[in-house]
């Protein structure tokens, strides 16, 4: 007798990461790099948006973060910067802002538009927009306002990140997204 059983198998996407730099990350913010003492503020420089609210700079420890992801997350009202403590090697999911205005006309109109919990619209990211980038050395990313991300991802059991967002990001700006179908990706590197 055949199975009625609907349930989804995990689809794994394999992604090759790619190195983050000024060039390569520059749809999604930009990658900050080592400057001289002295030097002006300039468009090198992080361009942050942290006008909605009370900046927030700190260094978290994270554990366990293995190099795959089943959701991604986006800030609505903040860029974000990361960097790795120490300039160790870390990887992170990426794909472009989708914050929607739900008066104006959706891109593709099979492109369903989701109401956030913080407020906003956004398209969910398709699977295949998403990348991800190996970040080495002593460097920084600034994410723009609405960009997805999924981790950071990390090969040893810790690591510490400064962070800079707002005081209160984690409570009324984090949209989070898990992918359809059992969608996993793994991070080939």
């Amino acid at each position: 007798m055949a199975s009625s059983d609907k349930t989804i198998s995990p689809t794994v996407v394999k992604r090759t990461a790619i190195e983050a730099t000024p060039e390569s990350f520059k749809e999604f913010g930009q990658v900050i790099e080592v400057s001289g003492d002295g030097e002006e503020f300039g468009p090198k420089d992080a361009q942050l948006d942290i006008s909605r609210g009370i900046p927030r700079f700190y260094i978290m420890r994270l554990e366990t973060r293995p190099l795959t992801f089943d959701s991604i997350t986006h800030h609505a009202n903040v860029t974000q910067c990361l960097g790795s403590v120490g300039g160790h090697v870390w990887y992170l999911g990426i794909a472009k802002g989708s914050i929607v205005d739900p008066e104006k006309k959706v891109p593709q109109e099979d492109q369903e538009v989701v109401h956030s919990k913080c407020g906003h619209y956004y398209v969910p990211p398709h699977p295949d927009d998403v990348l991800v980038f190996r970040i080495t050395g002593p460097k920084f990313l600034k994410l723009n306002i609405g960009t997805w991300h999924a981790g950071p991802l990390f090969k040893s059991e810790t690591m510490e990140f400064y962070n800079l967002e707002l005081s209160n990001t984690n409570v009324v700006d984090h949209t989070k997204y898990y992918f359809k179908d059992g969608v996993t990706f793994v991070i080939d590197d």
